[in-house]
């Protein structure tokens, strides 16, 4: 089956290279040249992916990736300018899923696409795990993918509940960003370490009472991260 894709960009040179090649792989593409017109979009149309430019006509990309998490934890990759600020992309309040600096090379945007999808795919398989985990005031509900933190649910994003839940499922053992690049962003991701970073920092921020003092999400420094309840 197909899948589908819409493709966000003022710049219509860069929606139609994007589309061209995605098609090629026997992806369905939609486009949209402004951030109102991508939001009508991602609210009739089930989409696999998003990219979505950061500086768009009437809303921005920031405003778009905000307002579709208030609806779908569709994954939501930034197409950025250089020197924009990471941080702020993949920050608490918007939620995307990880960024692409222009200019870019279509083949990375495949590949990042194709990780993101593979590991959507994977979440799809049921496994044999318990649906419902506790770990001191920390409730991870895996059956409907919802956190709750002494009794009030947290919203995280996809990202963040596949960081999660992969920790908490194998407590104690300590992950490089490498090793979580791989496995919930897919094998042989090729996007950027600081990702996990940020994702661990947005992870804290909300699940933490004290995100500098974390009692569930842990820094092993100069290895990595692990979850301990």
């Amino acid at each position: 089956m197909s899948k589908r894709v819409l493709v966000v960009d003022d710049e219509k040179l860069i929606v139609k290279g994007i589309r061209f090649s995605l098609e090629q792989d026997d992806m369905k593409v939609d486009c949209a040249y402004d951030g109102e017109e991508a939001l009508e979009l991602a609210k009739e149309t089930e989409y696999d992916i998003i990219l979505l430019d950061l500086m768009l006509p009437k809303l921005d990309g920031l405003q778009v990736c905000q307002q579709i998490r208030e609806f779908s934890n569709v994954p939501i990759v930034m197409l950025t300018a250089k020197g924009e600020d990471m941080d702020k992309i993949l920050g608490l309040e918007y939620g995307a899923d990880d960024y692409i600096t222009k200019p870019f090379n279509i083949l990375e945007v495949k590949a990042r696409i194709k990780a993101i999808m593979r590991r959507t795919v994977k979440q799809e398989v049921p496994e044999e795990k318990a649906k419902i985990v506790t770990s001191g005031d920390l409730q991870l509900d895996c059956e409907s993918r919802r956190v709750f933190i002494a009794g009030r649910e947290v919203n995280l994003t996809a990202k963040e509940f596949d960081v999660l839940e992969l920790l908490v499922f194998n407590p104690n053992k300590v992950y490089s960003r490498e090793n979580l690049l791989n496995i919930v962003w897919g094998y042989e991701y090729p996007g950027d370490v600081r990702t996990v970073d940020v994702h661990i920092r947005r992870l804290r921020e909300k699940i933490e009472i004290n995100p500098s003092e974390p009692r569930y999400v842990h820094t092993k420094w100069g290895v990595g991260y692990y979850f301990q309840g």
